[in-house]
């Protein structure tokens, strides 16, 4: 009995000191690792204090709406997840249209952009190079343990092999969209950042200079040589980290040239500023629009593809691309479900839509409508 005894004893000790050990490299990987990003500085609050969108020290969307997560939804969403779902990836790796860098760099063409997946897209327009929420990571996350791998092994091109950037827009400080290894094998070719107010305490943390940075609020307006960026309302949250729920902000964003206007959703729900963008800015040559890593126990914060339809005519687009698909499982839906269903909607609301492979050029001079399924050979 005595040896039992010793025995417990002597596991119990052990399992106090793994859970001490874990909870100390939690602690420390929380603490030390530069993922997580930066804090805005006590000044840089209290100038958020002066935006509407700020309240209690968070930034909040219209009329309070916010993802409600109580323990039913909880477990809901937990037990979907981790039940076996039909085909939430592709069956086998998604090969991307490959992009010359020569090309690339000497383009001199009419506007035209290429997706690399999810919501990350080079735009280039004017004579000017622009990236778009360019995550370019293998993981949507701040460790590889702690997300799953992109359904394409390789990008349309290396970042390293990307011409200089003129410009680098973000909607939000997700890990989906700002990724710290995309950061610092780009910082080094980009003249200028504009993002969400906060978003700039993460670039900062990551080595970014404090003058190339350009925060902003809703209908804040920035002239760039002769195009125009404006940032845009959207209904989503933000944070990347315990503890930072809605300390900075998320957005949409318009770009606009003398000819030529265009939309990007960022991530947001189905809500009024749709119409209130397209009322006051429209119409929109070309909207990215956001349809995919949905779920009702979610849609606050995530349009479903119906909703994403009309959106892109509330925003009186005449074309519209779904986005944030196609490149990581961060919902139970089967992974081509999305195109699918935004598709069916479009078709009757009589809305253009364009779904391009990976790397495939968009040029907005075009009607390039496709209609060759490509997703479905995956």
């Amino acid at each position: 009995m005595r040896k039992l005894k010793k025995i417990l004893k002597k596991m119990m000790l052990y399992f106090l000191g793994f859970l001490l050990f874990l909870v100390i490299a939690i602690a420390l990987f929380l603490n030390l690792s530069p993922q997580f990003g930066g804090s805005p500085t006590k000044a840089e609050k209290e100038r958020y204090a002066l935006s509407q969108n700020y309240k209690e020290g968070v930034f909040v969307n219209k009329g309070g709406v916010q993802m409600e997560m109580g323990l039913g939804k909880m477990y809901k969403g937990l037990v979907g997840y981790f039940s076996p779902q039909p085909r939430t990836t592709p069956k086998e790796n998604i090969p991307p249209k490959k992009v010359d860098s020569t090309e690339l760099t000497d383009y001199k063409g009419p506007t035209r952009m290429i997706w690399f997946g999810h919501s990350a897209f080079l735009l280039q327009m004017n004579g000017k190079n622009l990236l778009i929420d360019p995550m370019f990571g293998q993981v949507p996350a701040p460790h590889p343990w702690l997300g799953g791998n992109r359904f394409s092994k390789e990008l349309p091109i290396a970042i390293e092999k990307l011409p200089k950037i003129d410009a680098v827009l973000f909607s939000h400080d997700h890990y989906d969209h700002l990724d710290y290894g995309s950061v610092q094998l780009l910082k080094d070719k980009v003249e200028r950042f504009y993002v969400p107010l906060g978003v700039g305490a993460h670039l900062r943390a990551w080595g970014i200079d404090e003058g190339l940075i350009k925060e902003a609020d809703w209908w804040d307006e920035f002239l760039f040589g002769d195009l125009d960026f404006i940032c845009a309302p959207a209904q989503h949250f933000s944070g990347r980290g315990l503890g930072d729920r809605g300390k900075t902000l998320w957005s949409s964003w318009i770009i606009q040239s003398k000819n030529e206007r265009i939309f990007f959703s960022g991530d947001s729900g189905y809500a009024p500023h749709f119409k209130q963008i397209g009322n006051k800015y429209g119409p929109f040559d070309f909207a990215m629009m956001e349809c995919g890593q949905y779920n009702e126990l979610w849609k606050e914060i995530h349009m479903m593809p119906e909703e994403t339809a009309q959106a892109g005519v509330d925003v009186k687009a005449k074309r519209i691309m779904p986005i944030h698909w196609g490149s990581f499982k961060l919902a139970m839906h089967p992974w081509t479900e999305p195109v699918e269903r935004v598709a069916k909607k479009a078709s009757e609301l009589g809305l253009p839509l364009t779904v391009p492979e990976i790397g495939q050029p968009i040029y907005l001079t075009s009607d390039q409508v496709d209609r060759e399924p490509w997703w479905t050979n995956f």
